[in-house]
């Protein structure tokens, strides 16, 4: 093992005395022959040229350490910069106990939103509510039972609505399931496109009547970037004859998309806009069915990875942005990532695809 003395100045007059007298200086530090060969050589001016080592490494770690946050902040990706007050405005949120949804209800109650989180766990989603209202300081927050695997859920939960609310502004689509097994629906559909699409689907429609009643109001659908590798199986729109759990969701995705395209074209002149988002890959309850699932070698590549992606925080911000962004008011049936708009996968933006899922949609649930 090596032995480092305090200082370079040390090592050259100690050399310089064994150079001059053949000993060591007293007081020195007595190195065997083994250790003379183990000891470290510095060049000419050594002092200098050791600084300047650990400043180039220095610089090194600090680059790294920066550039390796610079990714960080940039797979944060945009926040949502507006100011906008909701006083008086009645949101809801479907899945509003958990994850990006969670956070979205904290933001927009501390605009001052009348808060409905509609959820299918309710001791959870009472939890959910006491957090957002003590994160917010606005004690309007409300939860109410929905099941998006259940139509009559669906059903219930718009009855209530109507009921007791007076104005719905900003209906947020936000729940989902992703990759889970072929599971059915209470009603007997594929589970994904069950949940993420149909379920929401009813529901929208269930409440348009008071989204009209409120305008200008807004429907935000919370799709993703999965929807790039969809297409929807008009023939096998349950994929009973061959399920995978990625092509269920991209379809699911892809469904989002469209539906909020439909919205739009249907809409126009009602003072209701529609729009749909990729919130991003983000760290929340979600993908729980996914990794078990998930190969253990898929698992060690993809742990060093987690530190980059989103919090739910992070993940809310287009959500947010797309409820409350004062300049998009005249916009509606667009795709948005990062709180800006982006074009959509090609199989997104086909109207004759969006207006035969619509059509299929409401006989599907017509029939329950």
């Amino acid at each position: 093992m090596s032995v480092w003395p305090e200082s370079l100045s040390e090592i050259n007059t100690r050399r310089n005395c064994e150079k001059r007298r053949g000993s060591t200086l007293p007081g020195s530090v007595q190195y065997s022959e083994q250790q003379e060969q183990d000891r470290p050589s510095f060049p000419a001016g050594g002092t200098r040229w050791l600084l300047r080592q650990r400043r180039t490494r220095h610089r090194g770690g600090t680059k790294r350490g920066v550039g390796l946050f610079g990714v960080k902040k940039w797979m944060a990706g945009g926040v949502c910069r507006s100011k906008a007050s909701l006083e008086g405005k009645t949101v809801l949120i479907t899945g509003g106990d958990t994850g990006i949804g969670k956070e979205t209800a904290v933001d927009l109650a501390r605009r001052g939103a009348r808060v409905i989180l509609a959820c299918r766990d309710m001791d959870r989603a009472n939890k959910a509510a006491a957090e957002v209202m003590k994160r917010s300081g606005n004690d309007q927050v409300v939860v109410r039972k929905l099941d998006l695997a259940s139509l009559e859920s669906v059903r219930q939960l718009a009855k209530d609505v109507l009921d007791n609310e007076e104005r719905l502004d900003v209906l947020i689509n936000n729940a989902g399931i992703v990759s889970c097994p072929e599971w059915k629906t209470e009603d007997g559909f594929e589970m994904q496109f069950g949940v993420n699409h149909l379920g929401h689907f009813l529901l929208t429609n269930c409440l348009l009547d008071l989204l009209e009643k409120s305008s200008p109001s807004r429907i935000v659908n919370v799709s993703s970037l999965a929807h790039e590798k969809g297409q929807i199986y008009f023939d096998d729109i349950n994929l009973e004859k061959k399920y995978h759990p990625w092509e269920s969701y991209s379809q699911s995705k892809l469904a989002n998309v469209l539906f909020t395209k439909e919205l739009a074209n249907n809409l126009k002149g009602t003072g209701v806009t529609s729009y749909s988002l990729h919130p991003g890959v983000i760290r929340t309850e979600l993908g729980r069915h996914m990794w078990p699932e998930m190969p253990l070698w898929k698992k060690v590549l993809f742990t060093p990875f987690m530190f980059l992606i989103k919090s739910p925080t992070e993940g809310a911000q287009t959500t947010i942005y797309c409820a409350v962004e004062e300049s998009l008011q005249n916009e509606s049936g667009l795709y948005y990532s990062d709180c800006a708009p982006k074009t959509a996968a090609p199989q997104g933006l086909d109207d004759e695809a969006a207006k035969k899922l619509w059509d299929l949609s409401a006989a599907m649930v017509s029939r329950t």
